[in-house]
């Protein structure tokens, strides 16, 4: 099945860490696909047909069959082309439901802090900057802990699940840090910012991530419609 030619198709926006995750999963494993930009302002039939709960990118069209959510996504690419290099998830169960608790600490938990940050303003964006320290400081304490081998990705030198679902954020921070404020600090997380400068220096991390300059002319249009108080 995993050698078969399919018609692989994704449906995104150039500027979203969920949609880049997908994409540099299918690179990571040399998958061919079709690019579709999707217009969130004005959202396409195919979109709603493809995603009639959320209607939402990213989606997947394999052979014309959707799969939605970006994580969902990203074990499907894994489990189908199970025989294509490198594999983002290990083999064995318990090191797979590690992985899963900590992507699914980071973007239940890591990411909306991000966006309470971008949102708010005077003593509430304060807080929201400490806030999201300390949810940085579980998850960055939690990855040493649990996976104490990692050097200096989940692969060795090849990228695992972690670490596209990290670096296709995390490694936009210098556009966050222009627009809203510094919140990647190596004095506070050192750990977590030798990753991210790691994942920064990835060829493929490189070719995916959008570009610097069209991404802060889009985060002051959507942050800075107001200033800071």
């Amino acid at each position: 099945m995993e050698g078969k030619q399919s018609q692989v198709v994704l449906i995104g926006t150039w500027a979203s860490g969920y949609c880049k995750r997908v994409e540099l999963a299918l690179k990571l494993k040399g998958i061919p696909y079709e690019y579709i930009e999707e217009d969130l302002e004005n959202k396409s039939s195919l979109l709603h047909h493809s995603n009639p709960v959320h209607k939402k990118v990213p989606v997947l069209l394999h052979d014309g069959i959707p799969i939605a959510e970006s994580l969902v996504i990203l074990e499907y690419i894994d489990e189908y082309w199970s025989n294509v290099a490198p594999k983002l998830l290990p083999e064995d169960p318990y090191q797979r439901a590690k992985i899963r608790f900590w992507a699914n600490y980071h973007d239940q938990k890591i990411m909306p802090a991000i966006w309470h940050i971008a949102l708010s303003q005077g003593k509430e964006h304060d807080k929201a900057i400490e806030v999201y320290h300390g949810l940085l400081k579980v998850f960055e304490e939690g990855i040493e802990k649990d996976f104490p081998a990692k050097s200096p990705f989940f692969n060795g030198d090849s990228l695992g699940f972690l670490d596209v679902i990290v670096g296709t954020v995390a490694c936009n921070y210098q556009a966050f840090h222009e627009v809203v404020t510094v919140i990647f600090d190596p004095a506070k997380h050192p750990s977590f910012f030798s990753w991210v400068t790691a994942l920064k220096e990835h060829p493929l991390i490189k070719e995916v991530l959008p570009p610097h300059d069209k991404l802060v002319a889009l985060m002051r249009k959507k942050y800075c419609q107001s200033p800071k108080a």
